[in-house]
């Protein structure tokens, strides 16, 4: 292999060797990521809304599914594509019903004519996107704090250890749901409508990466702020594939969408699985995170 999957803990002063349990940062990354949180907030749509579950419901069993893909990727002794993206795609759909259903409740405001509920079970909190999403970003401040205070670094590329690990995927799990309130809010409430709110994060991604070009921006910095931004795309993007040609989209639909999605999601993680098996890691693609 061009480069070695083992890295020395220097977190524990041990120097033994463990395995890399995450993956390299290149562009097939957030290639990956944009498809992975797209298909996260159509597939989230599929089973609460066109399946007709309900917000609660939804959440409790993607929640569970969360769990279940988790406890496969912690207890790998190496990185495995398959699973490290399963567990993405599992934060994406279950952040989507837990955005919807911390944001929404049962009034006309977030009901489609001839709707009488958002599905089955308890209807939503009602909380509206602002107030949601503070919730949201005092959590994930929380988990940094916390994070920081570990000692443990930052950077994905070299986080070897369960405790660093568990601090990455309980980001994952609130970022994702922060970004799905986020996209809501640039979809349904900032009048931009979801290509509007699309463009703008993606504009916001290219000053992100104009940015790693500045030394004194720490790189590790945009990589978490871009984590965050890509959600709200793949939010903005999914609604616009889903949503009514009224309201300003495609209206391909929660299953076509989401199988075309899922289809294309796999094959870059196949890809990716194959390459991680030959050692190929592209040297000019990483995107370094280090400060």
């Amino acid at each position: 292999m061009e480069k070695s999957e083992f890295l020395t803990d220097l977190n524990t002063g041990t120097g033994h060797s463990v395995m890399k349990k995450l993956p390299e940062v290149t562009l097939a990354f957030w290639i990956m990521k944009i498809a992975a949180t797209t298909l996260g907030e159509t597939a989230g749509d599929l089973f609460a809304q066109t399946l007709k579950l309900g917000y609660f419901l939804t959440t409790v069993a993607l929640f569970l599914i969360f769990v279940v893909t988790l406890v496969v990727q912690l207890r790998s002794t190496h990185y495995n594509p398959y699973f490290y993206w399963t567990v993405i795609l599992s934060t994406s759909m279950a952040g989507t019903t837990m955005s919807d259903f911390m944001n929404r409740d049962a009034s006309s405001r977030y009901l489609s004519g001839g709707t009488t509920s958002l599905g089955w079970g308890p209807q939503g909190l009602g909380l509206g996107y602002p107030t949601g999403a503070a919730i949201l970003i005092s959590l994930l401040i929380a988990i940094f704090v916390i994070w920081k205070f570990t000692g443990l670094t930052f950077s994905i590329r070299d986080i070897v250890t369960f405790r660093g690990e568990a601090l990455f995927w309980s980001a994952i799990l609130v970022s994702n749901t922060l970004g799905t309130s986020m996209g809501d809010f640039l979809s349904d409430s900032s009048g931009l409508g979801y290509a509007g709110g699309a463009l703008l994060v993606t504009g916001l991604l290219a000053v992100l990466l104009a940015l790693m070009r500045v030394p004194v921006v720490p790189n590790v910095l945009l990589f978490w702020i871009a984590f965050v931004l890509t959600r709200p795309l793949g939010a903005t993007v999914g609604d616009f594939l889903t949503k009514p040609v009224a309201k300003g989209g495609l209206d391909l639909g929660t299953a076509g969408s989401s199988v075309a999605l899922l289809a294309l999601l796999f094959a870059l993680v196949a890809r990716a699985h194959v390459r991680e098996r030959r050692g190929v890691v592209p040297r000019n693609e990483v995107l370094a995170e280090n400060s």
